[in-house]
């Protein structure tokens, strides 16, 4: 039988204790909608009690439309044991749902209430009665819980003995406050927990201060832990909590007695959204979401998915609504970029696939990004060179600019076997390239071609950085002729633009 777990996403209310971050009432709102109607987690904690103004006004927005929806139960304000004030604060923003803070551990308790367990327990029921007197549903944080457990065991467990028969406590939550907990202590500290207290419900709420959340929320539901709290993109104080994607990915490929309800198809597209929102950078390779990490980059890997999916593991991209990409640089392999040509609809010759291979390996060792988009443009650009004679070759040039002086150009050309230098200024340093190249062409006694337009662009949806290509039209002889230079420098792909008509007027 399949073991339903409940997931609980505070990106709203722990999450946004992020360094830095505050989302506003439309963008809480909507974050809400997302998370409820698209990813379908089970419930949302948005806020915590008596915050500020500007919070009570996002908590009543959600909770207007959750109610509209039938979905008011499913959104969850933390609250304090204040003497009902946080209780009035849930009133006024129409909320049904308490998670009331509380104290998971005997050092939190002395040093920052100064009470004893009996009179935190007192308080407590009290805001049990006026919570119930107001029809309001109690969950209860047993915040530093994992603490609690290393080093006042017996005290956690008095007062789990004081929930589990005093009051009417919803759900337990058992947060890693510091996330100090490793797998191990995780799955003995939950065991104790549910071996105890069989007929209560417990969810685990970690903190990734070690790299560890996720891996503690693996170790906690396979302990039979009853819910767990998440945050899109592992939002939240210090080093965040566990994430919302990675956690439902770990659990649904390595649990398989465990079902959840959120949509994996959702997630990507709700921690783009969180990521514009909050204005924090999903590193590129954090997994499930990070732009890289369905990306291939060695071409050995290329060929072996090529050869009965040799590199591919459960963690498919199709889960998440993304696909899988192949990079395209140094380290491509010809299998790289016949994945990248088949998505194009271009199938080459092998021999004319090694020579574009050859030419974006080039690009790489320049460390420029070549994408998808651009291999048209190489493609031409290789195919085009091949088939032009190779009689006239630039053998070297240097281009100088400099303040107050007019640029200048050197030029070194090869006509088989004959070599010329010149050099010479002029307006800039193509036009100073061009007249150095007329010096060497006038003792030739051949007369260079007329440049008639001269147009550059970017491959559309390429990258700025990787290539320009320079399109020349030139008129030799009352016949007009058009060649194209691809590079990343535009001056230099105007001289192989250069070179490509010298050989056709040579030839």
């Amino acid at each position: 039988m399949q073991r339903y777990v409940e997931v609980m996403d505070t990106t709203l209310r722990d999450g946004e204790q992020t360094n830095s971050v505050s989302f506003s009432v439309s963008e809480k709102l909507t974050i809400a909608q997302l998370l409820l109607q698209e990813v379908k987690v089970d419930r949302i904690e948005v806020a915590s009690a008596r915050v500020s103004d500007g919070e009570l006004q996002s908590v009543q927005g959600i909770t207007r439309w959750a109610e509209a929806h039938q979905m008011l139960e499913k959104v969850e304000v933390l609250t304090f044991v204040d003497g009902g004030v946080s209780i009035e604060w849930m009133k006024k923003a129409g909320a049904k749902v308490m998670n009331l803070l509380t104290k998971g551990s005997l050092n939190h308790l002395k040093h920052q209430l100064r009470k004893t367990p009996e009179q935190h327990f007192e308080d407590i029921a009290r805001e049990f009665e006026r919570a119930e007197a107001n029809d309001l549903i109690v969950n209860v944080y047993l915040e530093d819980w994992s603490n609690g457990m290393r080093n006042s065991p017996e005290y956690v467990f008095q007062f789990l003995d004081f929930l589990t028969s005093k009051t009417s406590v919803r759900r337990i939550l058992l947060p890693d406050t510091l996330g100090i907990l490793t797998p191990k202590e995780t799955t003995n500290f939950i065991r104790q927990t549910l071996d105890r207290y069989p007929k209560h419900h417990f969810e685990f709420h970690a903190h990734n201060d070690y790299d560890l959340g996720t891996a503690n929320v693996l170790a906690a539901v396979m302990e039979g832990v009853h819910g767990i709290h998440l945050t899109v993109n592992g939002m939240g104080e210090r080093a965040g909590n566990a994430p919302l994607a990675s956690a439902i990915a770990v659990i649904k490929d390595f649990v398989k007695d465990v079902e959840t309800s959120v949509v994996e198809e959702s997630l990507y597209t709700v921690s783009k959204i969180v990521e514009t929102f909050s204005g924090l950078r999903i590193p590129e390779n954090k997994p499930i979401v990070g732009e890289n990490v369905f990306t291939q980059t060695a071409g050995i890997h290329a060929d072996g998915d090529k050869k009965n999916n040799l590199y591919f593991s459960e963690l498919m991209p199709e889960r998440f609504g993304r696909k899988r990409v192949y990079a395209l640089g140094k380290t491509s392999g010809k299998a790289n970029i016949e994945n990248n040509l088949r998505d194009l609809g271009i199938y080459l010759a092998d021999e004319d696939l090694k020579k574009v291979t050859a030419h974006i390996i080039a690009l790489g060792d320049k460390k420029e990004v070549v994408t998808k988009e651009d291999l048209p443009f190489i493609i031409s650009d290789v195919l085009d060179s091949n088939a032009i004679a190779n009689t006239v070759q630039i053998v070297n040039y240097v281009l100088t600019h400099a303040a107050n002086l007019n640029p200048s150009a050197t030029v070194k050309i090869a006509f088989g076997e004959e070599i010329f230098e010149e050099n010479a200024q002029g307006d800039g340093q193509y036009d100073a390239f061009m007249k150095a190249l007329g010096k060497i062409f006038d003792k030739k006694k051949i007369k260079l071609p007329r440049l008639v337009d001269y147009f550059v662009r970017i491959p559309p949806g390429g990258d700025t950085d990787a290539l320009c290509e320079t399109i020349i039209t030139w008129n030799y002889n009352k016949k007009e002729f058009k060649t194209r230079g691809l590079d990343s420098d535009q001056t230099v792909s105007a001289i192989k633009a250069t070179q490509k008509v010298l050989n056709i007027i040579i030839e």
